[in-house]
């Protein structure tokens, strides 16, 4: 069968019909070469067509055995223990929710250390032991909240940089302006968590995204939140944003959040 006897007998309902008119009008060409120079343009055109139309909807079909990850859910119970919504905590920041771009954040440890360190938010959550611990948190306001933190230890951290000798407390300091100082001992005799999840979900702004420092044992206005750097200091006098305003600077759960001295 020749050229065009193959092209009448095609069934051109089949195709859309800028193909059908294409396809005519090369038939009427008698220089093979053009003919074959446009077919070939033809050719790439739907090839490039179908590809397009195969990964705008998703590609090859996905293998049953392979595992797709969905975006985590918020869970109310872990280990039996019913646990508080993220939803729950009250808004009462200093300058109201700090947002903050991943991509630009960097945590400093530095002060009286050996090795200063700046680590990236990844670099922060990769290669290291996390942790996950259910701890609740008081607020002086009278609420509180029980949650599911998952992060680092503020230890393994302070242990990376070299705390030296002389340093006697470690003060956090938050994008907001926010401050508080905790004494070394208490980082290195607990295994108290910087966090970076609760109840299986990554912070939000809101609660303190990247990090919040879970400061068990302590009042809520010592849990530092959108930590950015942490200083080692042989200031044992330096007082936190609260502080300053006549909270206690142990701020122990078991005593008066005001300062007695």
């Amino acid at each position: 069968m020749g050229y065009n006897q193959q092209l009448r007998a095609f069934d051109f309902d089949s195709v859309p019909s800028f193909i059908v008119v294409t396809a005519q009008g090369v038939s009427m060409l008698t220089n093979t070469k053009t003919r074959a120079i446009i077919i070939a343009a033809i050719i790439i055109l739907l090839l490039t067509g179908f590809v397009w139309i195969f990964f705008r909807k998703g590609g090859a079909p996905k293998s049953a055995n392979q595992t797709r990850e969905l975006k985590p859910v918020e869970i109310r119970q872990y280990k039996g223990k019913k646990l508080s919504s993220v939803s729950d905590f009250r808004e009462n920041s200093i300058k109201g929710p700090q947002q903050i771009d991943k991509a630009k954040y960097r945590l400093r440890v530095t002060g009286l250390v050996n090795n200063p360190q700046t680590y990236t938010y990844d670099e922060v959550i990769s290669g290291r032991q996390r942790y996950k611990k259910v701890v609740t948190l008081n607020c002086v306001e009278g609420w509180s909240v029980t949650i599911l933190w998952e992060g680092i230890l503020v230890r393994d951290l302070l242990e990376e940089a070299g705390v030296k000798g002389k340093a006697k407390v470690v003060i956090f300091y938050a994008h907001d302006g926010y401050s508080s100082a905790f004494p070394v001992e208490y980082f290195m005799k607990k295994d108290i968590i910087m966090a970076y999840k609760q109840n299986n979900t990554v912070l939000v702004p809101e609660r303190g995204f990247p990090f919040q420092l879970v400061a068990e044992d302590k009042w809520g206005y010592k849990w530092v939140k959108w930590i950015e750097k942490i200083e080692l200091s042989d200031n044992v006098k330096y007082k936190g944003y609260w502080e300053k305003r006549g909270y206690s600077d142990e701020g122990d759960l078991d005593k008066s959040f005001f300062d007695d001295r």
